[in-house]
């Protein structure tokens, strides 16, 4: 499978997870269904049956975090520099329909949120942003229609 672009924040964030997942959910779940147990009938015991499907959650997602982390490809954006936006930067656009300003980094897939401002590098805006600089247009077509984002600035951290 090819290596996905992950910063090394989101990375260490995935790896944090992980640890959770393993040292702290997964004790809880086996005490709650040793104590369900304890009351009898597994077939008509509602605790029993909600803490297996804890588990098998948080199984999948011990599964899908060591797959994530087995392909990622760390990268510190603490050494990029420049002023041409690629993985990594954070951008300061403008969008010039609505003169709202909105800063985004540009991350991997399983990294992404734009509630937090963590934009993916497959979303629309990000590609569209991907090469330009300072003072370039970036133009997006959305589901909405087409939007145009002056970029303010460009910043590695």
């Amino acid at each position: 499978m090819d290596k996905v672009p992950m910063t090394l924040d989101g990375f260490n964030r995935l790896e944090e997870e992980l640890k959770r997942l393993k040292t702290v959910e997964r004790p809880e779940i086996i005490k709650a269904i040793a104590l369900a147990r304890e009351h009898g009938d597994l077939s008509e015991n509602a605790e029993y049956h909600a803490a297996k499907e804890r588990q098998s959650f948080n199984e999948g997602r011990v599964s899908e975090i060591e797959n994530k982390i087995a392909n990622a490809e760390k990268i510190d954006t603490s050494k990029l520099t420049g002023k041409i936006i690629k993985f990594g930067a954070h951008v300061k656009l403008i969008d010039e329909e609505t003169e709202e300003e909105s800063v985004y980094q540009i991350v991997g897939e399983h990294e992404a949120d734009i509630k937090k401002g963590r934009l993916s590098i497959t979303a629309p805006l990000a590609r569209a942003l991907i090469g330009k600089s300072i003072g370039d247009t970036a133009e997006v077509t959305a589901p909405k229609g087409s939007r145009e984002y002056e970029i303010l600035d460009v910043i590695f951290k």
